[in-house]
């Protein structure tokens, strides 16, 4: 690295990021643009290490991270090969033949202080009672294959309550902000990383196998599963939740693209496990995730092979895993982002926001030379809460199934589950109401979502809900459905609106 002040200066002078992907490419385009050079900052990637590469798939808060580095929408999805999407369906998870819509953004509209999910549960039994996909204009417009963003007009209408995220190449997506990063200033060593150099409680340098040595005040680690620095040098223990999520395997296979690729993602459960589709412009991500106690490998890829939308165009490769965090993303000088800090599965997109999570979390603490203890408490104690809350709404999905048609399933809807989720599930039973907890990632649209398409029925009704006559409860509610629909219907294609805007080159 070029040399910096002097190393016992208390300032941040030099920033290590200690491999590349998705991970530390983000880390380097974030830094490099929020610090504008006032820090030197080095990215270490050897080329003969592959990337795990299934992250895809996204939800909305990317947005914000891409806002932030000044990326131009368009060309960022003309770069990755991207499209849209507004939400996952999800077939076969309450029970074998069902399917339901996670939309994003928001159902209906509250009526001042009655939440919309209070009447809709009132008029649920009612002859001519809709489904909530009726009150949501992400799940109207996917249902038809539709896509516009919000609009951002003065008015009053479901355009505006449209959420969106994408799908993309993750590697173009890495390559790109590779770009960005180097064009900040970002260094790029080629190499692998032989020895990490400790001096007490902090990392001091990174050793290469050609013998390069990489001297830092602050360490990032990006190195993914391996977690070279903070699990390995800095013996931060792995939390294992794989008794609460058992999947432990992933077989990928990318296929040719879908003529008209939809705006969603699709998650399809299985006997041992659920498959993704990921619509790209130029070809169609695809993969199953299983617990290897329930199937094997060979038989998970053949499965895959028999379920795609196209034609392979590689050959599957398997991914092997085990659910859970490190007990702290933050130790000494070295934060872990992505791989490194947790997995999660990619059944809800969250991997890429778990990055995101904790860049943005770093830059609002980023450390003097010497990190102060409570700051680090602080951010160990928001990302374990960030990891937690994500976790139980994953094991919502494989838990709340009617589903008993194999060992699998059956083990999953009858395990113990943290007293967390089986509190907010309790609750829901009891009230049907839905609550976002301080800044969690998923909002009341998405817990309803997931919790009424798994099956979970609630079995009283919120009072707010009574302050209005039933007359006027279902005009409001059929109101919203109405209008919903039109609005949906106004909307172009998906297929229409990426050519017109960010159609990637062929």
């Amino acid at each position: 690295m070029s040399p910096a002040a002097d190393h016992d200066a208390p300032h941040l002078r030099r920033i290590a990021i200690v491999g590349g992907g998705t991970a530390g490419w983000m880390a380097a385009a974030a830094l490099s643009r929020v610090l504008k050079g006032s820090v030197a900052i080095a990215l270490v990637e050897s080329d003969a290490i592959g990337t795990v590469g299934v992250g895809e798939a996204t939800i909305p808060p990317i947005r914000a991270f891409n806002a932030l580095l000044g990326i131009d929408e368009d060309a960022f999805l003309r770069a990755t090969g991207g499209t849209f999407k507004l939400g996952i369906e999800f077939a076969g998870w309450g029970d074998v033949g069902e399917r339901y819509f996670h939309p994003f953004g928001v159902y209906g509209v509250d009526v001042g202080a009655v939440p919309f999910e209070a009447l809709w549960h009132r008029l649920r039994a009612e002859p001519g009672a809709r489904p909530l996909s009726a009150y949501s204009i992400c799940a109207a417009a996917a249902a038809t294959g539709r896509f516009q963003r919000p609009r951002t007009d003065p008015g009053n209408t479901p355009l505006h309550q449209i959420g969106h995220a994408f799908h993309f190449d993750a590697a173009r997506y890495a390559a790109y902000l590779r770009r960005l990063a180097q064009a900040a200033g970002v260094v790029r060593h080629e190499g692998r990383i032989a020895t990490v150099e400790r001096g007490g409680d902090r990392i001091d340098a990174v050793l290469l196998d050609d013998g390069r040595r990489i001297e830092a005040d602050f360490f990032i680690d990006c190195s993914g599963f391996a977690s070279l620095l903070l699990g390995g040098a800095m013996g931060s223990a792995f939390l294992d939740w794989s008794h609460w999520l058992p999947n432990d395997r992933a077989v990928a296979v990318p296929s040719t693209a879908i003529p008209a690729p939809p705006p969603y993602t699709r998650a399809t459960a299985h006997g041992a496990g659920w498959q993704w589709r990921i619509p790209l412009q130029h070809r169609t991500g695809n993969g199953v995730v299983f617990a290897s106690a329930h199937l094997d490998e060979n038989a998970a890829t053949d499965l895959l092979l028999a379920n795609l939308d196209g034609t392979p165009l590689g050959d599957p490769r398997v991914l092997r895993f085990k659910a859970g965090r490190r007990a702290e993303s933050w130790v000494g000088n070295c934060v872990a982002l992505g791989l490194s800090a947790g997995f999660l599965e990619p059944l809800e997109s969250t991997s890429i926001h778990l990055i995101q999570a904790g860049i943005a979390r770093l830059l609002e603490m980023l450390p003097a030379r010497d990190p102060d203890p409570a700051m680090v408490r602080r951010y160990n104690r928001l990302m374990g809460e960030e990891f937690d809350r994500i976790r139980d709404f994953i094991i919502l999905h494989f838990h709340a199934t009617r589903r008993d048609d194999t060992p699998y399933w059956r083990h999953l809807r009858t395990m113990a589950i943290p007293d967390s989720l089986a509190g907010r599930i309790a609750e829901y039973r009891a009230t049907g109401r839905v609550y976002r907890d301080g800044d969690e990632l998923f909002t009341r649209t998405s817990w309803l979502a997931v919790l009424e398409g798994q099956g979970v029925r609630a079995t009283g009704v919120d009072p707010l809900a009574m302050t209005l006559s039933l007359d006027e409860a279902r005009a409001r509610l059929d109101r919203i459905a109405q209008v919903t629909q039109a609005a949906a219907d106004r909307m172009p294609t998906h297929a229409d609106f990426i050519a017109a805007h960010c159609q990637a080159a062929s």
